[in-house]
């Protein structure tokens, strides 16, 4: 469980990764909506693995955002260390949430079936 602390340093990074990938990168590969979903810190606020969900055309896109991204790391790190009151800045570590996708998957297949069902209803009451 994590401490006040890192939920707020979390909470800081989480802000500062998204402004940074959002206003200050001009990478030409970054391209479709790009989100961060999560932060985890280590107890000691040295290491923070982020999360990222990336939308965009397709899967060979979505990796190239992924890539412009993670090889911005030291810079999106050198704007963020201007927003942590810390003696430390976390080093950054970008991972790709695949959870997100997963759920936004499951509300799609909840929506078809619910839609077959009414068609079902209808067809019996006509039927």
């Amino acid at each position: 469980m994590a401490t006040r602390r890192q939920e707020k340093v979390a909470r800081i990074v989480k802000e500062g990764v998204s402004d940074a990938i959002a206003h200050h990168l001009s990478d030409p590969r970054i391209e479709g909506f790009v989100s961060v979903t999560r932060v985890e810190l280590t107890p000691d606020l040295r290491n923070a693995n982020v999360y990222i969900s990336i939308f965009g055309k397709n899967q060979a896109n979505q990796n190239k955002t992924f890539e412009a991204i993670t090889h911005a790391r030291s810079r999106i790190q050198a704007l963020l260390a201007g927003r942590i009151q810390s003696k430390f800045c976390p080093v950054l570590h970008f991972y790709t949430d695949e959870k997100f996708k997963k759920t936004l998957e499951t509300m799609e297949l909840i929506d078809r079936a619910a839609k077959d069902i009414g068609q079902h209803d209808l067809e019996s009451e006509n039927g």
